[in-house]
């Protein structure tokens, strides 16, 4: 797999993961509003990722995008938020 191809597969994936994200509620003590500012960074190391990409810094589209979907898979992991890949 290219570079590219990666970096695309990466970006759908998490375009996807946006479209249906829900916050759920949890007895965890994050308080939503701390919740959906992670979930807002994410989106913004998304659209780093699309805007290197079209830049062709393919090595930093790649981190950014990377960067996005650990934060999503922290949420995830912290109970605080449900999607699937």
């Amino acid at each position: 797999m290219t570079l590219d191809e990666l970096i695309s597969k990466y970006i759908n994936g998490t375009e996807h993961v946006f479209a249906q994200i829900k916050v759920i509620q949890t007895t965890t003590h994050v308080n939503n509003e701390r919740i959906k500012g992670v979930v807002e960074h994410a989106k913004r190391y998304l659209e780093d990722a699309k805007y290197y990409e079209s830049k062709n810094r393919l090595e930093t589209s790649l981190a950014s995008v990377a960067y996005c979907e650990g934060l999503l898979d922290a949420l995830r992991l912290l109970g605080v938020v449900e999607f699937s890949w």
